[in-house]
């Protein structure tokens, strides 16, 4: 077999999963209730966000909360204040590429 096989989780409680931890990537499924998400913090790469359900309350920098639903993907630089939240009574689900893997990023 050539191909290598990753799962995540089908769940609606809260989960940060790494599914995929190389050196070409970071692809993470997310699972947020009701006011859960993410401590503050700053991008440590290129962060890729596609929300598969609910709807991500997203701040960046300074910036207000902006709100992306289902079938939104959203692309973050490097090195930018985020604040991930959930902050309605759907499920939210994302899965969340960092490319490069952030140990790998060429920084300058």
């Amino acid at each position: 077999m050539i191909e290598k096989i990753f799962n995540y989780s089908l769940i609606d409680e809260k989960a940060v999963e790494r599914i995929i931890m190389d050196e070409n990537i970071n692809y993470i499924h997310m699972v947020f209730n009701k006011n859960e998400g993410l401590p503050e913090h700053f991008s440590n790469s290129n962060v890729y966000m596609t929300v598969l359900r609910g709807t991500l309350s997203l701040q960046l920098g300074e910036q207000e909360i902006h709100e992306y639903e289902k079938g939104h993907i959203l692309q973050i630089p490097y090195n930018i204040k985020m604040n991930v939240k959930n902050l309605h009574d759907e499920v939210l689900e994302l899965i969340v590429v960092k490319a490069p893997a952030p140990s790998h990023f060429n920084f300058k």
